[in-house]
């Protein structure tokens, strides 16, 4: 049985996996998309009407939201502008992919996205707004912190913390007990074998640091 109205915040890529998830599996009836880019207003995305800027999300409050912006900084700068004109957590979906066991002791915060063949082993702490891209390896204690992206292919070893805002990119792989920092890039591939400043970007095996922004630059 469906869950209810959805309206999912941004036209992107990863809304269309969204929706692509809850119309095989009856999670939600998505009842439009908002975006602030006008040229999209009145079109359709995978059949879903966009309907206007964020800002209708205010007039529609029997609806569930789910931000659905590619980058964390995006869906920070998002959810921020609901709580100026009073939208709180309670606001936002979760959206679990129904072949993702999320077992006991571990927990998945409001307004986050776990796509299809993510495993998460046990005692894994997931954050508000984060994304997690198809199999991707969350094994014992990891915590990923709000606005979080994990890439596809990811698998993070036990005790290892991805702080807020931080992307890891498609196929890295992160050793035990190490952090990646907040607002921080581990690029593609790369094997992470020691703590990652905040706000820096690393890539190589082994990781080391490059020039470049932070992950809030990454689409996905």
């Amino acid at each position: 049985m469906s869950g209810g109205d959805l309206l999912l915040i941004a036209a992107s890529g990863l809304a269309r996996e969204v929706l692509a998830i809850v119309g095989a599996h009856d999670l939600y009836d998505v009842v439009g998309i908002l975006d602030d880019a006008a040229v999209l207003h009145g079109t359709e995305v995978d059949g879903v009407r966009v309907l206007g800027g964020v800002e209708v999300a205010a007039t529609r409050p029997f609806a569930a939201l789910l931000v659905c912006a590619g980058r964390g900084s995006a869906r920070e700068t998002i959810v921020k502008r609901l709580a100026d004109v009073g939208i709180g957590r309670e606001r936002f979906a979760t959206v679990v992919h129904p072949g993702v066991d999320v077992p006991a002791g571990s927990r998945v915060g409001a307004g986050t996205i776990l796509l299809a063949g993510v495993v998460l082993t046990t005692a894994v702490s997931i954050g508000d707004h984060v994304v997690v891209m198809p199999n991707a390896t969350l094994t014992h204690d990891d915590t990923l912190e709000d606005y979080a992206t994990v890439c596809a292919g990811v698998s993070l070893a036990g005790f290892v913390t991805v702080g807020s805002g931080a992307y890891v990119g498609m196929n890295a792989s992160v050793r035990e007990r190490v952090r990646v920092g907040s607002g921080a890039t581990l690029g593609m591939g790369a094997a992470l074998l020691r703590d990652l400043p905040d706000d820096e970007t690393w890539v190589g095996v082994p990781a080391r640091k490059i020039d470049g922004g932070p992950a809030g630059r990454h689409a996905s």
